[in-house]
């Protein structure tokens, strides 16, 4: 029996983005089911999304250089690049239409394609025709996941996604479960694998 991972994470988090990448890298290593969960960590941030300049206060500039400097460098060391987003954004649309994604099992291909979207490309994930057409690049049907963003059905999945979060202690992204075992934050390629192996070795005995 694989060991159970569920990953809280949000689309606008760039940890998430990291710890995404670094859970795929291990997969080939590791018997593991891994279960994506979203967790909206700024609903407030419309849609329409803020330009990263508007949120910027005094010295803000510096400390934003610095931290993606350290994001980056974890990126490259896991095997892939990410970049600053031009625009900060509401995640729901995207959240939702992963949670239309994992019925037919392409909710990981999702994911890539949006995380890549937003922090590569530049594009607003806040926008739900752009999730669809993402969406339509991942292999899925764009008009079929415009209706999942405006249904009430995955809307009601994200509040259970948010209940499920709050009444497991989760309070910032991402979070893994390891089995029961609570890991916040990215962790780098070496971190996780220790991690999972010391974890796999529990679960084995």
């Amino acid at each position: 029996m694989a060991l159970k991972i569920v990953m809280f994470s949000d689309y606008i988090c760039p940890f998430c983005y990291v710890g995404f990448e670094t859970i795929r890298k291990l997969k080939p290593e590791f018997d593991f089911q891994i279960e994506w969960r979203g967790f909206q960590i700024h609903p407030d941030w419309p849609a329409a999304g803020i330009p990263v300049e508007k949120m910027r206060g005094p010295g803000d500039a510096e400390s934003r250089q610095a931290l993606w400097k350290r994001i980056s460098a974890m990126a490259e060391a896991t095997g892939f690049s990410m970049k600053p987003p031009t625009v900060l954004t509401n995640s729901r649309a995207a959240l939702a239409a992963t949670e239309f994604a994992r019925e037919s099992g392409r909710d990981e291909l999702l994911e890539e394609r949006i995380y890549r979207a937003y922090f590569n490309e530049g594009e607003n994930i806040g926008d739900a025709g752009v999730v669809a057409r993402l969406a339509a690049e991942a292999g899925l049907d764009a008009g079929e996941v415009a209706e999942a963003i405006k249904s009430p059905k995955y809307e009601m999945r994200l509040k259970n996604n948010s209940l499920a979060a709050h009444q497991r202690g989760v309070s910032g992204v991402p979070t893994f479960f390891i089995g029961e075992f609570p890991l916040v934050g990215a962790q780098n390629l070496d971190a996780m694998r220790a991690i999972l192996k010391r974890a796999t070795e529990r679960f084995a005995s």
